[in-house]
């Protein structure tokens, strides 16, 4: 039975991941694409992780992916928040769609002379 459940989990995160693959490649601007990777990848990664743990026989096939897991939880909202961070401050452009509130100007680096 644990075979049949880790076979789910894997199948279930290796779809979440290409969702987030798919999500890199298709969407608009740099803040959509960065959404796409930080939260399906990471969930996606997660349920892998579930899947490895319930496959282990000793404790520490259990804990060496949820380490793994818990290092991407701690990495991976820091790496997104630097790198919209770096493109709004930059002027990256964006989809026509996408609105900005008022005064966001004040928090963009100012023009490099």
């Amino acid at each position: 039975m644990t075979e049949w459940i880790a076979a789910a989990l894997l199948v279930a995160g290796g779809g979440f991941c290409l969702v987030a693959g798919v999500g890199v490649v298709r969407l608009r601007d740099i803040y959509a694409r960065m959404h796409a990777a930080t939260k399906a990848g990471t969930l996606g990664l997660g349920l892998i992780c579930l899947a490895t743990a319930v496959l282990a026989d000793t404790w520490a096939g259990v804990v060496e992916p949820l380490l793994v897991f818990l290092f991407m939880i701690a990495s991976a909202p820091v790496g997104a928040h630097l790198i919209g961070r770096a493109a709004f401050r930059t002027r990256v452009p964006v989809a026509p769609s996408t609105q900005a509130d008022e005064g966001v100007e004040d928090f963009r680096a100012p023009p490099a002379s």
